[in-house]
């Protein structure tokens, strides 16, 4: 199966669970290649290739999904079971051998990665201010590769005052936030 087959495969399922279950704001469902898969795969140009990507608070598998899809190893984080549940049929559906689904809270995956952490980088959409995301990640010393809207600014000018490191913003190309890229050094 092709990738163009995977995304329309992936859209369909999207489009069926969200009749069941709250996957994605129903005012999306018209614009899914857009809103949600395009905005994610923007990500596919400043991620290293090696890398392994873990997907903070997935949902419906935004970015994690669209990632694994485009060939990166991910391990999508999730806590709520039926999520949960529509990521595994995704997953199956698709044949994504490079996708693992953590069930779980993303305090309690953290407490799992290994030592070598050189290969990991964290992202998320959608999942929570930028204070919070760097309260999960300090520790980890992992890069942050984030899909934030236009408060970004404020988010890193709040996290300054508790957190040291280096950003980079770069304009969304699907709407008016910005790929936002950290190097967490402490």
């Amino acid at each position: 199966m092709n990738n163009k087959a995977k995304f329309d495969l992936y859209a369909q399922l999207l489009r069926e669970w969200s009749e069941k279950i709250n996957l994605v704001a129903p005012s999306t469902l018209d614009d899914i290649y857009t809103r949600h898969f395009a905005d994610s795969a923007q990500l596919a140009d400043v991620l290293p290739k090696d890398a392994t990507v873990i997907d903070m608070g997935t949902g419906a598998g935004f970015p994690g999904v669209v990632l694994a899809i485009l060939g990166w190893r991910v391990i999508a984080i999730e806590s709520i079971g039926k999520k949960v549940a529509f990521l595994n049929t995704v997953k199956e559906s698709l044949h994504l051998d490079n996708l693992t689904i953590y069930h779980g809270r993303l305090e309690n995956f953290i407490t799992t990665l290994p030592r070598d952490k050189t290969n990991f980088v964290f992202t998320a959409r959608a999942f929570a201010p930028l204070i919070k995301i760097m309260d999960y990640v300090a520790k980890t010393k992992c890069r942050l590769f984030l899909l934030k809207g236009r408060e970004i600014p404020a988010e890193i000018e709040t996290a300054k005052k508790k957190y040291k490191f280096e950003y980079k913003l770069i304009p969304s190309k699907t709407g008016d936030g910005f790929i936002t890229i950290i190097k967490n050094d402490r």
